[in-house]
């Protein structure tokens, strides 16, 4: 069953190529909702884009520790729509629902191969990101969940294709590859605190190459 995409919930790091993915999504009115730098992103670009606060009623707090962990955004992700109880809360508590959710992860990796201190590696432990990204890849069935840059051009063509909806095919692959971007991150991490020297990441500095990170994490 295809799902037209009427809104999206939109916060990455990497801003490279996200310009072609908002103003598409403008053209077909899709509703944009964003936090800090990618909402100052996104209305650089002359196109409108609501805060994720004036949802949440809540500023981002604890140094940005804390932006989306909130009921009205994981709620407007993890609805079932066809069931009317879900639907009923939805309603009830004024939560708006996201057809797509485009997230990515702190570059925890880039931190530790850069030399960051530990507390600048700790600050690089996405908390918010994961979480949206397992709940979007969770609820595919409704949500349509971009997880990494590399994946930007794969959605827009199939956006386009399909005139602004994706089919539970589509919606199913991009899903099994969020899940394969958050279980990477935790290996790294895992690897990391275990003090491990080297682990493979899954992309390099293109799609199609390995990376890997050597080097003496007890230095660090």
């Amino acid at each position: 069953m295809n799902s037209p995409i009427q809104s999206a919930l939109i916060s990455v790091f990497y801003k490279d190529g996200l310009d072609e993915i908002v103003k598409a999504l403008h053209q077909k009115n899709v509703t944009l909702y964003s936090t800090g730098g990618t909402r100052k992103f996104i209305e650089d670009l002359g196109i409108p884009c609501v805060a994720v606060e004036d949802i949440t009623g809540y500023p981002s707090i604890l140094g940005g520790r804390v932006k989306t962990l909130h009921p009205k955004v994981f709620g407007g992700i993890l609805a079932r729509r066809e069931l009317a109880q879900d639907m009923e809360e939805i309603a009830q508590y004024e939560i708006p629902l996201y057809d797509l959710v485009m997230v990515d992860l702190y570059p925890f990796a880039e931190t530790v191969a850069a030399g960051g201190t530990e507390e600048d590696i700790i600050e690089k432990i996405d908390i918010g990101g994961v979480s949206l990204i397992r709940a979007g890849a969770k609820n595919h069935a409704h949500t349509t969940i971009i997880a990494h840059k590399n994946e930007y051009s794969s959605f827009l063509k199939a956006f386009q294709a399909g005139d602004g909806s994706l089919s539970l095919v589509q919606r199913k692959s991009f899903a099994g590859r969020a899940f394969a971007v958050t279980a990477e991150y935790d290996g790294m991490i895992a690897d990391w605190f275990a003090g491990n020297k080297t682990y493979t990441l899954r992309y390099g500095e293109n799609p199609h190459q390995k990376g890997y990170f050597l080097g003496n994490l007890d230095s660090i």
